[in-house]
């Protein structure tokens, strides 16, 4: 049913009504000059007045940068994301699209990467990436040079060894299976495995171990009955579809996964996931007790907290505990550290309706929680760490770095850019960033270097 009000139209979660670009941004304290490269984010920011029962998700992306370059912030900018649609309402001259008409574009509005010397905004359910120029204006809808088969994901996960990208991509109209895509060094997919899945879930994220990666067959499922009624995110949690996580093997040439029933749940966002030496994976994700049940405009359906799964391939024995059990979602961490044992992990305290607060270091070795608060009334969006020396892999070094984040600061209706260092979370930012105006929570970013 609709929400009145709708608390994802509210506050900070409300679109801005206009694109920015500033090159004389205040900076408090000092950027470390090894900060180079551009700090990316986007979110949804609807175009016209939404409805009452408006969901979150939806809306045209707006995509954030602000650019370091030796100890200086040289420019904010936001660029709506022209997909055909956008373009057409904005009376502009469509971008090159790729794709057959009735393949279906939207504007991507979930994350936003840097791979292959691009730049990319994503979205998952069925519509490709749109790539981006280094200022985040549209450059065309993007099939990675005609290897895509349908649909991506706004989570691919980079491999350290490799630098290839792994995910999971979902779309209704595949019926019972998803695809594992692997995106190469030079853009283009390599790599197509599908495999078969319940019914329809939406898969939102994955998680890959140096051997395996995470198929996440939750009850949040494709609804036909709300897709006929005409509802734009027709997904919506059933209590009868069986939970359980899948490792599909991607290394073999079979595409063999292993199943796990799990206690019923929705994952969004992993943290990580590792092997161990005697045959089990270690998961650590934001677990919510289930999705879109009874609110259908946005994730509020109990508190998600940080749990960890130990999935036995030898004896197919799952079992859960919880990390942290305070509200909080959009975990990070050191991205070398992806699919391989860590001992650090970064997220967001979360209050009603997912709004972000203070910042979180997990340390999975000792079992302890730190915060960094920062001023009153400063809210934190997701976090991206970013080492200090990105060639040095000592255990010693693992938190030796930044914590980049975008915020909101309530009392004055406008945004800045934090860089806290992540070894002295309870001291102030090394450096803020104003940028001048507001920044919509939205989702996803990451730190993209020279």
């Amino acid at each position: 049913m609709p929400v009145e009000p709708n608390p994802y139209l509210l506050g900070n979660f409300a679109p801005v009504p206009t694109e920015t670009t500033s090159t004389h941004l205040e900076v408090i304290g000092e950027i470390p000059e090894q900060l180079e490269g551009r700090l990316l984010r986007i979110g949804p920011n609807p175009l016209d007045q939404p409805a009452p029962d408006h969901h979150w998700f939806l809306g045209t992306g707006l995509a954030h940068g602000v650019r370091l370059r030796g100890g200086r912030a040289e420019w904010y900018r936001s660029r709506l994301v022209r997909s055909p649609d956008v373009s057409a309402r904005l009376g502009e001259e469509p971008v090159p699209d790729p794709w057959p008409a009735d393949h279906g574009v939207f504007s991507a509005n979930t994350n936003i990467i840097g791979h292959a010397g691009r730049t990319w905004a994503l979205v998952e359910a069925g519509s490709p990436p749109l790539e981006l120029d280094d200022g985040l204006d549209t450059v065309a809808v993007s099939d990675f040079d005609g290897t895509l088969p349908r649909a991506y994901t706004a989570h691919p996960k980079r491999d350290p060894s490799t630098g290839d990208l792994h995910a999971v991509a979902y779309w209704w109209g595949w019926g019972n299976k998803v695809q594992y895509l692997v995106l190469d060094g030079e853009g283009r997919i390599s790599r197509t495995v599908d495999v078969d899945v319940t019914g329809g879930p939406m898969i939102h994220d994955t998680s890959i171990t140096e051997n395996h990666i995470a198929v996440m067959d939750l009850p949040c499922v494709f609804d036909i009955e709300m897709a006929t009624a005409g509802r734009q995110l027709p997904y919506r949690w059933d209590p009868d579809y069986p939970a359980r996580i899948g490792w599909l093997d991607r290394t073999g040439p079979e595409g063999v996964v292993h199943w796990f029933e799990v206690d019923p749940c929705y994952i969004f966002h992993p943290l990580n996931s590792h092997e161990t030496d005697d045959g089990r994976i270690v998961l650590d994700a934001v677990r919510h007790p289930k999705m879109f049940d009874t609110f259908l405009v946005g994730p509020d359906e109990g508190p998600p907290r940080l749990e960890r799964w130990t999935f036995d391939l030898n004896s197919g024995r799952v079992s859960e505990e919880t990390v942290d059990d305070r509200p909080q979602e959009f975990p990070r961490l050191r991205e070398d550290l992806v699919g391989l044992p860590y001992r650090y992990g970064y997220s967001v305290a979360s209050g009603a309706h997912l709004e972000p607060g203070a910042l979180l270091k997990h340390d999975l070795s000792r079992g302890t929680t730190t915060e960094h608060t920062g001023a009153p009334g400063r809210h934190h969006m997701e976090a991206v760490f970013v080492p200090r020396d990105d060639t040095d892999h000592s255990p010693g070094a693992e938190d030796d770095g930044w914590l980049m984040a975008y915020t909101y600061e309530a009392e004055s209706d406008s945004s800045s850019v934090v860089i806290v260092d992540a070894r002295d979370m309870s001291a102030p930012p090394v450096a803020e960033i104003r940028l001048g105006t507001r920044v919509p929570y939205g989702f996803h970013g990451n730190w993209c270097p020279d």
